[in-house]
């Protein structure tokens, strides 16, 4: 087992996160010479996909009479069937395709003190389904069949600082939720482990502070979705006080507010988890495994499995060459979704504490029913095949947002090992304070931050966007806008 922290410092851990999110520069690699390193390694650290028939994935089985697309392994993971249920709902019956990967993965990014701030080790990973190039992952980023070795590739470095890990160098330790409308139960292991050792830094690996992972935030599709996970389970709390210029910032004096549980809250906890179990237990939704060849609506021809009105997403068939990953080449299915999505936060300060809206939304492919999810969650396009009433709250507010109130406006990749150049535009829209509708709750980020040391409570979406609300938190951040 590697050596980790003997001897923390006597600052909080919330305290020493939040002064390395203050950190804009690192001790090890200033963001300039990462953004040229990046454009350097990019012709060493690559992938380029083919898009090929799902009949002709090598390793993988699936005829067009199969209950399933299973790899020849047993492992990795398999396209399956699904028949929902939710009678309550706008649309009380479909049918589609999931991803079912039961196994747990490893998302785990190694942290280390240098000159007295905390430095994150991330990886420039190369991914099949990566829109960009290279994008900012995790120190570790691996399923269970990778770091067992199923696909026959080189060992995953740094694995064994997480594998078994010293408790007194463990800053993040949750097993989170993955998308429930296309994975089925997924769960990923998030972890943020901190060492006192000498780590040896391998090629396209870099030592940034939390602060650099901000900046590095505002950029399209350069973060990768499994880091946004894991630096939103991150604990953290403001120092106290003011640093220079937030009291002349109104949003960002706010938002330092709503770091600390003793600003208060519009709900009290006890009344938030009861709500939200109360929204669980209400809820009636089933989703029953269906066998794949006969999902109505569903057609399968030489470019993929695809819904009959084109809309929602596609299962394709990609061949993967690749340099710099522990495998060089493989075959694979993989999900695709015409244009971007859209995932929206609102928030408002109540009583000078920032609140955000967020929506408690059920999905099919959750552990637990639903989880919190942010104000507006959707791919604008479907809702022209949906009945009116599936329209999401809010929407309307969103896409017509004043420009000077949007915060936060960027495009981000859902992750590129499954997914094929799938992105969300990220917006965080400050508003004044609007009704709740009996599935959304104003809630400040200290008890976001509560809610995420624990499995089921925020789905990934409001993940990827709570880690760009903490990004907002330094005094003179300036948010990306569009034209």
């Amino acid at each position: 087992m590697p050596s980790t922290v003997s001897a923390m410092s006597q600052k909080s851990t919330e305290n020493r996160v939040f002064a390395s999110a203050l950190a804009r520069e690192g001790a090890r690699t200033g963001t300039a010479r990462f953004l040229a390193e990046r454009r350097e390694l990019q012709s060493r650290l690559w992938t380029r996909t083919t898009r090929v028939p799902l009949a002709e994935l090598n390793g993988w089985h699936c005829p067009p009479e199969a209950d399933a697309f299973r790899h020849e392994s047993g492992g990795f993971f398999r396209i399956e069937g699904l028949s929902v249920h939710a009678p309550d709902s706008a649309v009380p019956q479909w049918h589609q395709p999931i991803i079912n990967q039961p196994e747990v993965g490893i998302l785990g990014i190694l942290a280390k003190e240098f000159d007295g701030t905390l430095h994150f080790l991330m990886q420039l990973k190369a991914e099949p389904g990566n829109a960009g190039g290279l994008q900012i992952s995790p120190t570790v980023q691996a399923t269970r069949s990778n770091y067992l070795g199923l696909h026959r590739g080189r060992p995953v470095p740094y694995l064994e600082h997480f594998r078994d890990p010293d408790p007194t160098g463990v800053l993040v330790d949750v097993r989170q939720s993955e998308q429930g409308a296309w994975f089925l139960r997924k769960r990923n292991r998030n972890m943020v482990v901190e060492t006192t050792e000498d780590v040896p830094v391998l090629d396209g690996f870099h030592w940034l502070t939390l602060g650099q992972l901000h900046t590095l935030l505002a950029m399209d599709d350069l973060v990768n979705m499994d880091t946004r996970t894991v630096l939103a389970c991150l604990p953290r709390r403001g120092p106290g006080g003011a640093a220079p210029g937030v009291a002349d910032d109104a949003f960002t004096a706010a938002l330092w507010r709503s770091l600390d549980p003793a600003s208060g809250a519009l709900h009290d906890m006890r009344s938030v988890l009861g709500w939200i179990t109360g929204v669980r237990t209400r809820t009636l939704l089933r989703a029953d495994r269906a066998p794949l060849s006969q999902l109505p609506d569903w057609t399968r021809d030489e470019d993929g499995l695809r819904h009959r009105t084109g809309r929602f997403f596609d299962i394709v068939g990609v061949r993967v060459e690749a340099a710099g990953r522990e495998v060089g080449a493989w075959d694979q299915p993989m999900l695709a979704v015409r244009g971007t999505g859209l995932l929206a936060l609102l928030v408002t300060p109540i009583d000078g504490v920032l609140h955000a809206l967020m929506h408690l939304r059920a999905e099919p492919g959750l552990v637990d029913v639903a989880e919190l999810a942010p104000t507006v969650q959707c791919h604008v396009d479907n809702y022209e095949v949906l009945p009116a009433a599936a329209r999401p709250a809010f929407l309307d507010l969103v896409l017509n947002a004043d420009p000077a109130a949007v915060r936060f406006d960027t495009r981000l990749s859902d992750e590129g090992g499954r997914f094929d150049r799938v992105g969300n535009r990220h917006l965080i829209v400050e508003t004044g304070r609007l009704p709740e509708p009996p599935e959304h709750r104003w809630l400040p980020v200290h008890q976001l931050g509560a809610l995420v040391e624990h499995s089921n409570y925020l789905n990934v979406q409001a993940r990827s966007l709570l880690a760009c609300l903490h990004a907002l938190a330094a005094p003179g951040t300036t948010p990306p806008h569009r034209p």
